[in-house]
């Protein structure tokens, strides 16, 4: 059973991600006061700011960190049209240890605000994605992991209407191919979809898209795919007014990823409800569970086993 805890975050405007690293052990948040704050889990079970710092000069949307493997890395984005790269350095004075944040870069590409940022998962190297409100998905990566000041653009993806979000496929499986979800907070329903699935082929060494979900039209808030530890598909929660779990079963023997993506479930308000709805690609139905209140909280969601099936297994 989670235990829910509030925390007094002394940022003097709103709060808009939290971020915790690999080890679940740090934290940090960004806000429109511009800056970034770090958390550190304490032996008592309580969390510590121990650092807080002015990052950009406009609100900072996201912040994320890097696989600890690379160091102690954390990026940012903001509405100043720009997304920093930050690296902790320690030292010791002799009568205390101390940290401190350091900018190693700011990418300055996008010529609207950058919305997401994320790091690709530690097998693919030093990798940051970044997406824009001018539909542009940029990809940087650090040739030299020991010198954090260069970066260099890689790709860009023109995915032609306004993204909020991005999450990387995490799995390590080289049999899974490199896949990017970006979502889209533009407003219009008959702009058509909302996600789209990018996927990076090694013989062309170029990003495709090879899926819309067409049937996610509302502006898209955040997107994710699941941690993936030995599965043969893929997990992909969408956030919109609802909360979408979609699944993805990869066909090896074509490119094609129409009609394999499938909602699963659907999270929404006002009570424990089973909503049937028709499956996102295909002709594939199914009964969907959904679970949130209406109260302006965050809610955890556990996948649980199902004895029948008017049972919500999400809850």
């Amino acid at each position: 059973m989670f235990v829910a805890k509030s925390l007094t975050a002394e940022h003097k405007d709103l709060i808009h991600d939290v971020s915790f690293d690999f080890y679940g052990r740090r934290m940090a948040t960004c806000s429109s006061d511009q800056s970034v704050k770090i958390w550190d889990l304490g032996e008592n079970g309580e969390w510590v700011c121990t650092s807080s710092w002015k990052t950009h000069c406009g609100p900072v949307w996201k912040v994320t960190w890097a696989h600890p493997e690379f160091g102690q890395i954390i990026a940012t984005c903001s509405f100043d049209r720009a997304a920093a790269v930050w690296e902790e350095t320690v030292s010791d004075s002799g009568h205390a240890i101390r940290s401190a944040w350091t900018r190693r870069t700011n990418l300055v590409d996008s010529r609207t605000s950058v919305m997401d940022v994320k790091f690709a998962p530690k097998q693919q190297g030093l990798q940051l994605a970044t997406c824009s409100a001018d539909g542009v998905v940029r990809i940087y990566e650090a040739p030299d992991v020991m010198n954090l000041n260069q970066w260099s653009l890689q790709y860009e993806i023109n995915c032609k209407v306004s993204c909020s979000c991005i999450s990387w496929n995490p799995s390590p499986s080289r049999l899974h191919a490199p896949l990017i979800a970006v979502g889209s907070d533009d407003p219009n329903p008959s702009s058509g979809g909302k996600v789209f699935i990018y996927e990076f082929s090694t013989n062309t060494r170029k990003w495709t898209r090879v899926e819309t979900l067409v049937t996610v039209t509302e502006p898209v808030h955040d997107i994710s795919f699941a941690p993936n530890l030995g599965r043969s598909y893929h997990l992909l929660g969408i956030a919109t007014k609802d909360v979408k779990i979609i699944a993805l079963k990869p066909n090896s023997d074509s490119a094609n990823y129409l009609d394999i993506w499938k909602c699963i479930s659907t999270l929404r308000g006002e009570g424990v409800v089973n909503v049937p709805e028709v499956a996102s690609a295909g002709n594939a139905s199914q009964q969907i569970g959904g679970t949130t209140t209406g109260q302006n909280t965050a809610r955890y969601f556990k996948l649980t086993p199902t004895a029948h099936s008017s049972h919500v297994p999400w809850h």
